[in-house]
C-alpha cells in the first residue's frame, strides 16, 4: 500500500487531506511543518509527498530542497500545495524539486489524478490490493 506524507501546518487541512487519502486506500504519515516533514520523509520513505509551500520555520520549498539533498538517489515525487498561488510559484516549486503543483482549495479529483500520474497507482488498483 503506497504511503503519502502530508506536510501541512494547518491541523484541520492536514487532517481533512489525510482522511481523504486513507479513504482512497493510501497509508498516511503527517507532519505539521517543514522541519518535521524533512524528518518524516527520511524515516517513512513515502511513495509521494504532499508539501504545503507556505509554512513557518521551514517553508515547503526549502523542505523539498533538503529532502532532495538528503536522498539524491531517491526521487520521491512531491506535489506542492499552496493557498496563495502567485505567478511564478509553480516554477519556483518545480525549481526546488517538486514534480507537480496544486493550488488550494484542494480539488481531490484532480489531486488523485496527479498522484496516479506520479506513482502509477489508480484507486481501483488500491481497492484490489486491500
Amino acid at each position: 500500500m503506497p504511503t503519502i506524507l502530508i506536510v501541512e501546518d494547518h491541523d484541520d487541512i492536514r487532517e481533512m487531506i489525510a482522511r481523504r487519502m486513507e479513504k482512497h486506500g493510501f497509508s498516511v504519515v503527517t507532519a505539521g511543518n517543514g522541519v518535521e516533514g524533512v524528518l518524516a520523509a527520511a524515516q517513512s520513505a513515502p511513495s509521494l509527498i504532499l508539501m504545503d509551500i507556505n509554512m513557518p520555520e521551514l517553508d515547503g520549498i526549502e523542505a523539498t530542497v533538503q529532502i532532495r539533498a538528503a536522498a539524491p538517489n531517491q526521487q520521491t515525487p512531491v506535489i506542492a500545495l499552496t493557498a496563495y498561488a502567485l505567478p511564478g510559484d509553480a516554477a519556483r516549486a518545480k525549481a526546488a524539486g517538486c514534480d507537480d503543483f496544486h493550488p488550494k482549495p484542494v480539488d481531490f479529483d484532480r489531486l488523485f489524478r496527479q498522484i496516479e500520474h506520479l506513482i502509477g497507482q489508480t484507486t481501483s488498483d488500491l481497492d484490489r490490493a486491500s
